[in-house]
């Protein structure tokens, strides 16, 4: 079966005595993982949580939650990971529209619960650490409860509900199954050559769908370590202590490292597969990348929460080809497909467009979510015909490469993260001095993106950057609020009266670039 239940239990069977959990000095085996894993399934199931019901989890990247994880899987119980990046009140909003009836903290998250926003979340709380102060926590319940017997889920059931930023200004719960994960596992696995052997960091938020990248190393038996926060020194520490084969990055963190003083003083060879991801990379550095990982294969990853979550990959072998040849262009490109996913660039009316030109970009594929949590009119317009419009604008060239040009919503992606412009003007309209606002991304050579506010301001009224910024922290996450604005007299409108943020972007981007 294609599910996560019978991806642990292969791992224990095959993998038994190897590495699953590399923390430190403490290192757990794929059978202690699994027993661990099921004993903690018993406690969930003891504090009344069952299959189908939904656990939230605010947590930084550590065993714990992936025990947490593995123990939803095993239980039934879906777990609803939440970045702990996010305003109070937006946490607020995602717990309670995916209907979650207790809550996993992180105990340095703990001073979370003093918000009023998480009132009704105190007395729900599961601590992820051995002492409970009171309440029920992780290491108790995994001592206290004899190993539950694993689900038998379907593959085309949910194995975990992760949440996307929306147009509108409300994430949107995306409905990842069993079949999904394991079936992008797979692709990922063939794709990069993952071997039993492999042992993955887990640096990018384990809050992210990007985070399932490592489910090839459970579907092979590779193990796990977790870097709790990103800092390039703690990063590069933790290869060379861990003899770290794999890991992925966002372009922001990998120049970061490439960046730091120290770099040169660590021994990095065992690592073998770079993958960076969600943003754009300039070409020096990607050229710097190359240079600074003789022994790694450099690969770039594009894909989205819906799709669990990769769908291309520019391998190594392509970046080495593009430079010999010259075709420096191919850098730029989104890489080829996986195994098992099908393409469609299509123009406003949905009709395929010639090779080479650009539209909206369609798949479909097994990685491929089924649906959003309860939002029909966004599932109407997502999935059509068994295919997923993704947002992108791109194309495809004679040997199969795909280029993203745009997008299509006017996403901003910045240091990895995904910010939605119209939820970050939303913000800024509310600000009483605000007549007008639009939110573009404009190039940052350390975040890709970084996000940046064009206002125009009431009559009379004088702002400035500090206070728009102040404004927006009680409304939205600290990613998503622009560091940068521009005070303009009038935004430029079409006929139709909406902003033209091709004309922003191209005035502001040129102008934050000298």
């Amino acid at each position: 079966m294609l599910t996560m239940t019978s991806a642990l239990l292969s791992a224990r069977r095959n993998h038994a005595g190897r590495p699953a959990v590399i923390d430190g000095k403490r290192i757990y085996s794929w059978s202690e993982h699994v027993e661990r894993v099921a004993r903690l399934a018993a406690g969930l199931q003891g504090l009344g949580l069952k299959a189908g019901s939904r656990l939230g989890i605010l947590s930084r990247n550590s065993f714990r939650q992936a025990e947490l994880l593995h123990a939803g899987y095993w239980s039934g119980v879906i777990p609803v990971p939440v970045n702990v990046r996010l305003a109070p009140r937006e946490i607020e909003f995602v717990l309670d529209d995916a209907g979650c009836e207790m809550l996993a903290v992180d105990p340095v998250l703990l001073p979370l619960l003093d918000k009023p926003e998480f009132a009704t979340w105190r007395e729900k709380v599961l601590l992820l650490d051995i002492e409970g102060t009171g309440r029920p926590s992780h290491e108790a319940l995994i001592a206290g409860h004899a190993a539950a017997p694993p689900c038998d889920p379907h593959d085309d059931e949910d194995a975990i509900l992760i949440y996307t930023g929306g147009t509108t200004g409300r994430a949107k719960g995306v409905r990842l199954t069993h079949g999904n994960i394991v079936s992008n596992g797979l692709q990922v696995g063939v794709t990069l050559g993952i071997r039993h052997d492999d042992i993955y960091l887990h640096v990018a938020p384990m809050f992210h769908s990007a985070d399932l990248l490592a489910t090839a190393l459970t579907l092979t038996g590779g193990a796990h370590c977790y870097l709790p926060e990103f800092s390039a020194a703690a990063f590069l520490e933790a290869i060379q202590a861990s003899r770290i084969t794999f890991t992925m990055l966002a372009p922001s963190m990998l120049t970061m490292v490439l960046q730091c003083p120290e770099f040169g003083r660590y021994d990095l060879s065992s690592l073998r597969i770079q993958v960076y991801g969600s943003s754009p990379m300039p070409e020096k550095w990607i050229c710097r990348a190359l240079a600074a990982l003789p022994d790694a294969k450099v690969t770039q990853g594009y894909g989205l929460t819906e799709t669990a979550p990769i769908l291309s990959f520019l391998e190594h072998r392509h970046h080495l080809e593009a430079l010999a040849a010259g075709n420096t262009k191919r850098l730029a490109s989104a890489g080829k497909l996986l195994p098992g996913i099908d393409l469609r660039i299509v123009d406003d009316d949905g009709n395929d467009v010639p090779l080479g030109s650009s539209g909206e970009v369609m798949v479909r594929g097994p990685n491929i979510t089924p649906s959003y949590y309860h939002r029909p009119e966004a599932n109407d317009e997502a999935f059509q015909g068994g295919w997923f419009r993704t947002g992108d604008i791109g194309c495809e060239d004679e040997e199969g490469f795909l280029y993203l040009l745009d997008r299509k919503k006017d996403m901003i992606v910045t240091g990895g993260e995904n910010v939605y412009s119209s939820e970050v003007e939303t913000a800024l309209w509310t600000h009483p001095g605000v007549a007008d606002a639009a939110v573009i991304g404009v190039p940052d050579e350390i975040y890709g993106e970084a996000v940046f506010g064009v206002i125009v301001a009431k009559s009379g009224v004088v702002l400035v950057d500090a206070d728009l910024i102040a404004h927006c922290r009680g409304h939205i996450g600290g990613y998503k609020i622009p560091r940068r604005f521009a005070f303009v007299d009038a935004l430029p409108k079409s006929a139709l009266g909406k902003v033209l943020k091709s004309e922003l972007r191209q005035r502001f981007s040129i102008a934050v670039q000298k």
